[in-house]
């Protein structure tokens, strides 16, 4: 899992919020400890950690005093709308931008989605 791309804590924090938006991990259940990412993934504990706080940082996950970290209720909601937002970004502007250097109408674009996604 671990790729050389970006910090290991993102990574970490990505993998929790795949598993939150796949239902792996249901909101109000706990995410396995900093120790247990550590030890699973082979990387220090405190970056770990730094990707179980960034979460809790905003307000996907939270704490339990003495029991652990918790999937905070509506984190997929949030956490598919932030997705959603970075694919537009990401995909569809760069998609769109590139449509149109070659004069790809909205329309032949449609149907070139639509095509790759197995319809028609």
């Amino acid at each position: 899992m671990i790729d050389d791309s970006k910090p290991i804590f993102m990574q970490i924090a990505e993998k929790i919020e795949d598993d939150i938006i796949e239902r792996t991990l249901p909101e109000e259940t706990q995410v396995p400890s900093t120790n247990q990412f550590a030890s699973f993934y082979r990387i220090n504990p405190a970056t770990a950690a730094k990707g179980v706080n960034l979460l809790a940082e905003q307000g996907i996950l939270y704490k339990k005093r003495g029991i652990g970290m918790f999937v905070a209720a509506g984190a997929r909601e949030k956490l598919v709308e932030k997705r959603r937002e970075q694919f537009y970004e990401q995909y569809v502007v760069s998609m769109v931008q590139e449509a149109k250097k070659l004069d790809i109408t909205a329309e032949q674009l449609a149907d070139m989605i639509r095509k790759g996604a197995g319809g028609q």
